[in-house]
């Protein structure tokens, strides 16, 4: 869009303008359809307005005005949005002094303490576009000098900057041109923790979403306390500050993953090595670590066992997905779309397709089994979508089963080949089709199991028991095949369902592979799965 003043123009810029289509947002419009207001930057700390009355294409007036670019102007704010919410997106680039909120048009302006923050502010988000509840929100410079702030209307944005500035303002932290400053980001690492984890996160998920705010220098995933968890550490306590103001509480996929965002005690993290668990953005000379893909025989996709390119882009529906396919709250990278996984590393002496079966079903339904021939450390499991193959995989890539580490990665392979005619018997023995079975968890649709979907623990969730069963019959059932019982307890509401304590995830995964769906009395089988309480 070219725009041209008139004679007599008093800004020294150039008198012919050039906008390009990202400063199409920095236009505003009069209530004359014909006027626009352009905000020009001559490279100095001032920013000059100037406005333009169109008649048809030649420009009727033109003046401008020099201001001090300390206000800035929110526009397509939520209709409730709060007063902590607007703070948030300012505070991180310095004191704010003056809040005014206009409600009935979704708009706000703030005034900084100096026109280094208000700049900073701007340009950072010029390139990092900002949200409030998944809303875009735009912000530019206004055209007022300052801003008033004894209107009634507006007492409780006062207040709210009024609290903010007693607790939080410290000397000696990013300076706002008066030597004061908040108090903002204690550290430039977050810790983030899942909740309601239906879909699988990975690192290279938590990556796309996070360098969204900021550059991304380290990531560490782990599970604790039956969550699964992770550390980010920024390059700075201002990304920081706004990835967290931004993202806490934040869905991942809608109605699930939900995302806690705190600081953490830490100021730097120190990640030995590069694999599906750890990341070091700056290091891409480290090492694989105990997780090194050559030791089983396995090749890792380039960028971890998930495969998820580092790019950030509008997510996708998930074909076959466990429930309808996910509208994205968050935008993630769609995920590939493999539904094979190959597992290495298992005992050859002990792994059988109905153990792999009743394993990998707890996050999917599996549709067919094979036990490499010449290989039979190694299994393809294929999942009923590439959903549940990701499930699986983020929850039992790493676990101890059989005495074995276990590695899951995804196949190559589309699909598993059941055995030709001409296939010896041993063969058609290590290749087994489940697509029949009545043991799926989530052929139904809205079953509970979707919702009840957790990392193995040493706790595991009993159901279907019969009256007649007995705290000590359930007990002795699982000592007898050599499990030690830690605790037991019947759900205090429905004594159907309890939870039983052994000895470790280890025990806990050999458990219930051995005893989901024993039979306890001529009618009732026993269903077992993992459980994210303690005892």
């Amino acid at each position: 869009m070219l725009l041209w003043p008139c004679t007599g123009c008093t800004c020294p810029s150039s008198q012919t303008f050039f906008l390009s289509p990202s400063q199409y947002d920095q236009l505003t419009v009069g209530t004359d359809p014909f006027i626009l207001s352009a905000h020009l930057s001559t490279g100095e700390s001032h920013l000059y307005t100037c406005t333009f009355l169109f008649s048809s294409t030649q420009c009727l007036k033109c003046h401008s005005v020099e201001v001090p670019p300390t206000v800035l102007h929110l526009r397509q704010l939520p209709v409730d949005v709060s007063e902590q919410e607007l703070l948030a997106l300012a505070l991180p680039f310095g004191r704010v002094t003056k809040l005014v909120t206009v409600r009935t048009k979704h708009q706000a302006f703030l005034e900084m303490a100096s026109e280094e923050a208000a700049v900073t502010m701007v340009n950072f988000y010029a390139s990092v576009p900002p949200t409030v509840r998944n809303q875009p929100v735009f912000i530019q410079y206004s055209t007022h000098r300052e801003l008033k702030t004894d209107n009634m209307n507006n007492q409780r944005a006062q207040a709210a900057l009024q609290a903010v500035s007693t607790a939080a303002v410290l000397p000696g932290n990013m300076s706002s041109g008066d030597g004061w400053g908040l108090v903002l980001a204690p550290s430039p690492v977050l810790r983030v923790i899942v909740e309601n984890l239906f879909y699988p996160v990975t690192l290279e998920v938590l990556q796309q979403i996070f360098s969204k705010f900021g550059s991304v220098l380290k990531i560490i995933t782990f599970t604790r306390n039956n969550q699964f968890q992770a550390l980010l550490q920024f390059s700075d306590t201002a990304h920081a500050q706004h990835a967290k103001a931004t993202l806490d509480g934040q869905n991942i996929y809608n109605g699930c993953c939900m995302l806690r965002v705190d600081f953490s005690k830490l100021t730097a993290l120190n990640v030995k090595y590069n694999n599906d668990k750890s990341r070091d953005f700056t290091r891409a000379d480290l090492p694989t670590g105990e997780l090194e893909p050559a030791a089983f025989g396995v090749a890792l996709p380039p960028y971890g066992a998930a495969a998820f390119p580092p790019t950030f882009h509008q997510h996708t529906a998930v074909p076959g997905s466990l429930v309808s396919p996910p509208r994205v709250a968050l935008q993630v990278a769609s995920p590939v779309v493999q539904s094979v996984l190959l597992v290495s590393n298992l005992n050859p002496e002990r792994v059988s397709p109905l153990c792999l079966f009743i394993l990998f079903g707890v996050y999917g339904d599996v549709q067919r089994v094979k036990i490499l021939f010449n290989k039979n450390e190694n299994a393809l499991v294929q999942m009923s979508d590439a959903t549940q193959a990701q499930l699986a995989m983020s929850h039992l890539n790493g676990q101890r089963l059989h005495g074995n580490v276990i590695r899951v990665t995804l196949s190559k392979h589309p699909m598993v080949q059941l055995p030709r005619g001409g296939a010896g018997q041993e063969e058609q023995v290590l290749t087994q089709d489940f697509s029949g079975s009545a043991l799926h968890r989530f052929k139904k649709p809205g079953s509970k199991n979707f919702n009840n979907i957790f990392p193995p623990s040493p706790t595991l969730h009993l159901s279907n028991i019969s009256s007649s069963v007995s705290e000590e019959a359930l007990k002795d059932l699982f000592s007898s095949r050599g499990y030690t019982v830690k605790a037991f307890k019947f759900f205090q509401k429905d004594r159907r369902m309890a939870l039983m304590q052994v000895a470790s995830v280890e025990e806990a995964i050999e458990a219930l592979i051995e005893l989901h769906d024993h039979q306890l009395d001529h009618n009732q089988h026993l269903r077992v799965s993992f459980s994210k309480s303690i005892i």
